[in-house]
């Protein structure tokens, strides 16, 4: 039964986008999500989803704030705007000072500002989108969920560094991991589709889209993960390189004239399947284009796999068993392919793949894809991170509350 009157919003601010959904109570579908993209520019528009039907409508070039009161305005025509009980925040870095997600205030936003040198790309542009929305909703409570607080559990020798310590102490130079409410709802998810001891058990989970890292969860808490200070560590990506050799980016650097800025841009925006095919970041198009014969695009799936592999079976040493492999994100919940070709590679770890199993594991669907006699499982499940947001936010609301 769905409940109106009880209603959270769930902000995910971007530079030039948002995605927001209404979330009633402990209903994990969302009543609304909407996507406004393009902010600042000409074209920009909002696009809302709600019971499976998408309606569009321009912005006129505004940017964040016009594009929340638009949707503010579509909530109040409903009637569900004076239902707004508290609104969850997105966060990406919240470095070594959360470790779990907090209702924002002024303090609170202050110590989130100050984490911006850490993620200079993502950590403004989420606080923007929640001074505009406490701006908005000034009389409800706001609530911030960090990527990087379900990896606060690593070990030392897992977020350390081989670099002069300095570096840590005074610079906050550590691996950090992201992705991690996906990673945490999707463990918890696992546990009870493979009926696991939630108490003794060991998973790797690969959360594989354009943005792409792999966790090594041992009974419920992060261990070990493929990102590090940024997001750009670790797996081949959409645009992102993953792990390079840091020699090559001086030889780089040196030979090409490139500046600090440029180097960035190189690994974060040309670089992952796009440089590797020369084509395209959508691994969907990729695969099509392997099939006609695109060497680049073979190639570029090709390294893919060989790095997610290799994680996978490196993540696997943080355990004391594994259990399973989980496959999630756009492509890891919906590509058979990517799929089969990475449990191939793990045949030595023990998996054997169900491809009847693994065909049918699209859109939404979740399920074990290895064989019976497999000796690891492995398994599709679709993430669900603003219905975590939306959760977590009710949970730091009635903690206050209790308090």
């Amino acid at each position: 039964m769905i409940d109106i009157r009880s209603l959270v919003l769930v902000v995910n601010c971007g530079s030039s986008s948002v995605k927001f959904g209404v979330f009633s109570g402990t209903n994990r579908e969302p009543l609304l999500s909407a996507l406004a993209e393009n902010l600042g520019q000409p074209e920009s528009r909002l696009v809302v989803k709600e019971k499976g039907e998408k309606t569009e409508m321009s912005l006129d070039g505004g940017s964040h704030d016009v594009a929340l009161q638009k949707l503010l305005g579509i909530l109040d025509q409903k009637g569900w705007l004076s239902s707004i009980v508290a609104v969850g925040h997105r966060m990406v870095h919240g470095g070594e000072r959360f470790s779990a997600s907090t209702l924002i205030t002024d303090e609170i936003l202050r110590e989130m500002d100050a984490l911006s040198n850490l993620a200079p790309l993502h950590n403004p542009a989420n606080i923007l989108g929640v001074r505009t929305a406490i701006a908005a909703l000034p009389n409800v409570p706001h609530a911030a969920v960090f990527d990087t607080a379900f990896h606060t559990t690593m070990p030392q020798a897992a977020f350390t560094y081989a670099v002069p310590q300095d570096c840590y102490r005074n610079l906050g130079v550590r691996r950090y991991g992201f992705h991690g409410t996906s990673h945490r709802f999707v463990a918890a998810e696992a546990v009870e589709l493979l009926g696991l001891d939630p108490n003794d058990h060991g998973l790797v989970i690969a959360h594989l889209g354009n943005g792409a890292s792999a966790t090594a969860v041992l009974n419920g808490k992060s261990v070990d993960t493929s990102m590090g200070f940024t997001p750009l560590e670790g797996l081949v990506m959409g645009t992102r390189s993953g792990d390079i050799d840091p020699g090559a980016l001086f030889h780089i650097a040196r030979e090409d004239g490139l500046t600090i800025d440029e180097l960035d841009t190189l690994l974060n925006r040309k670089s992952g399947l796009l440089g590797l095919s020369g084509l395209s970041n959508d691994c969907r198009t990729l695969e099509n284009a392997e099939k006609e014969g695109h060497e680049g695009a073979k190639l570029a799936l090709e390294v893919f796999v060989h790095r997610l592999a290799r994680y996978i079976g490196g993540l696997a040493t943080s355990l004391h068993r594994l259990d399973a492999v989980i496959f999630t994100g756009g492509i890891g919940e919906n590509s058979a392919t990517m799929r089969q070709r990475t449990i191939d590679r793990l045949s030595v770890l023990g998996l054997k793949l169900d491809a009847e199993a693994n065909g049918q594991m699209f859109g939404g669907r979740c399920g074990v894809i290895t064989a019976k006699d497999s000796k690891v499982a492995a398994a599709a499940i679709a993430t669900n991170e603003e219905w975590m947001i939306s959760h977590d936010t009710l949970e730091a609301v009635a903690a206050s509350t209790a308090a």
